[in-house]
Formats: C-alpha cells, sequence, structure tokens
C-alpha cells in the first residue's frame, strides 16, 4: 500500500500544456487597448468619496458648533449631576450603582421634560413662580444631600432622602401641570359665558 515519495518524485516529468494559436497577440493586444483607455470611472468615484466626507464633515461640525442655540423658555434645567469644587472627590446618587444612576436618571429626565413642557404667560406666571420657588428650595436641599452622601458616605437615610428629593420635585411638577390646566379651562369657560 505504501508508496515511497521520493521514487515517485524521481520518475514524474512535468506536463506541459500548449496555448492556443494567437493567445499571446490576443493578450498583448488586450493589454494595449486598456493602456490606451484611461479610467475614468475611478476618478469620478474618488471625486465622489471627496465630497461624501466633506460634507460629513462641515455637517458634524455644524452640528456641534450650533448645538448650543437651543431655545430657553426662561426656565431653568435641574443639573443631572452637581458640580462641586472638587469633582475628583465628589460622587453622586448615579456614582454609587447603576440601578440608583437609572433612578436618578428617571426622575432627572421627567423633571427637565416637565419644566420644559411648561408654557409661562402672564396669566399663570404668578402661579408658575411660587411653584419654583419651591423647585429651587428642593433642589438647595438636594445639593445639602449630595453634599453628605459625600462627607458621610452612601448610607440609606441619605440615598432614601435623594430619591425622595426627586420624587416629590417631580410630583410637584405634576401638580403644576394640572393646576395649569384647571386654570386654563377656569379662563375659558369665563370666557365662554
Amino acid at each position: 500500500m505504501g508508496q515511497d515519495i521520493r521514487k515517485m518524485m524521481r520518475d514524474y516529468t512535468p506536463e506541459t500544456t500548449k496555448l492556443s494559436e494567437g493567445h499571446e497577440t490576443r493578450f498583448e493586444a488586450r493589454l494595449k487597448a486598456l493602456e490606451a483607455k484611461p479610467d475614468r470611472n475611478m476618478f469620478f468615484y474618488l471625486k465622489v468619496a471627496a465630497i461624501v466626507v466633506v460634507l460629513i464633515s462641515v455637517g458634524w461640525f455644524a452640528f456641534y458648533s450650533l448645538n448650543g442655540g437651543i431655545q430657553d423658555n426662561g426656565i431653568t434645567a435641574v443639573e443631572e449631576e452637581n458640580v462641586t469644587e472638587n469633582v475628583a472627590e465628589s460622587f453622586t446618587l448615579g456614582d454609587i450603582s447603576p440601578d440608583l444612576k437609572k433612578i436618578e436618571s428617571y426622575y432627572t429626565t421627567g423633571i427637565n421634560v416637565q419644566l420644559a413642557s411648561l408654557q409661562v404667560n402672564e396669566d399663570n406666571k404668578e402661579l408658575v413662580d411660587g411653584y419654583m420657588q419651591r423647585l429651587s428650595e428642593l433642589d438647595i436641599e438636594y445639593q445639602v444631600l449630595n453634599k453628605e452622601l459625600n462627607e458621610v458616605g452612601p448610607n440609606e437615610a441619605t440615598i432614601t432622602a435623594l430619591v425622595d428629593n426627586l420624587q416629590l420635585r417631580l410630583e410637584l411638577l405634576f401638580k403644576l401641570k394640572n393646576k395649569l390646566k384647571e386654570l386654563k379651562k377656569q379662563n375659558n369657560e369665563n370666557y365662554t359665558i
């Protein structure tokens, strides 16, 4: 069964294949035809690619440079992270655990959405200002609790107080929205009578 490979290689003579007649001249003719005609499609695709790169660059620059031009309706949004003098040593509720970060993010996003959707006019300005004053007091209390969290360390009472503060602010904004709806409904009823 076994064959000696050395003997097989000594007896091996490679087969030579012959090309068809005129193969070499046809090949040379095709090469010359390709050299004579420059590939203009390649230049077209390079131009298109350059234009796409320029457009993406301009769009990226415009997006990031003009991003600061968001309209403000006079109501300040709640900061997601309270920045203190020593950022490296301070941490927030979201830095303790991913679950607490989700909770903090949920409430701050809800607060910001509610603040952004408020429509302040001359009729409801006094009511909104009262609620905004209470919200600013709660925000100051939140900062104090966050400072306590940094100084004392995380404990259940401080974490619960921080979450309750966020929850209370969101509930306060929902109450404000309901009061504004009632006020608007009451004004509409007064005009129809």
